[in-house]
């Protein structure tokens, strides 16, 4: 396990991010077990950054998710790309199709905007997924927020 934990280290540091092995140890273990990895701290300290490494290392895309107060599932998940479908529309007006024809094209793929979560789940390979919270209420600190990366494959 040591060994695997100075590889981690080493491509870490490879890629120009300085880490210690806790960090390492960390990382290990997420990509072990396939689980998520909660990084936590203040602003600027870097764990936005572990995420960027970690996708160059691993080689994958890296997919974000910034969460925020009032996120809905349109904005994390998918939305329609409003003006492109009623332009199609405009297009179409003369056009002899029958008006199922017609939203069966302007609710299909090319009229979707994928947002991070329906990338994550439909990428095709590996991809590591990670997305930010910022801590709220009376005993934290405005700066403070968590990385969580979930490595992701189909």
């Amino acid at each position: 396990m040591r060994e695997e934990i100075r590889k981690i280290q080493g491509s870490m540091e490879g890629a120009h991010y300085v880490t210690d092995p806790a960090i390492a140890t960390a990382v290990y273990l997420a990509m072990t077990l396939q689980k998520p990895l909660l990084v936590e701290g203040h602003a600027g300290v870097g764990k936005t950054e572990i995420a960027k490494v970690l996708a160059r290392v691993l080689d994958t895309n890296l997919i974000r998710l910034q969460c925020y107060e009032g996120l809905d599932a349109g904005t994390a998940l998918y939305e329609w790309n409003y003006p492109k479908q009623l332009l199609r529309i405009k297009l179409e007006e003369r056009e002899e199709r029958s008006v199922e024809a017609k939203e069966a094209d302007i609710f299909s793929a090319p009229f979707l905007l994928r947002r991070p979560l329906l990338q994550a789940i439909t990428q095709e390979g590996r991809a590591l997924s990670c997305w930010s919270t910022r801590s709220t209420g009376p005993t934290s600190s405005s700066r403070a927020s968590s990385w969580r990366c979930s490595p992701t494959s189909r």
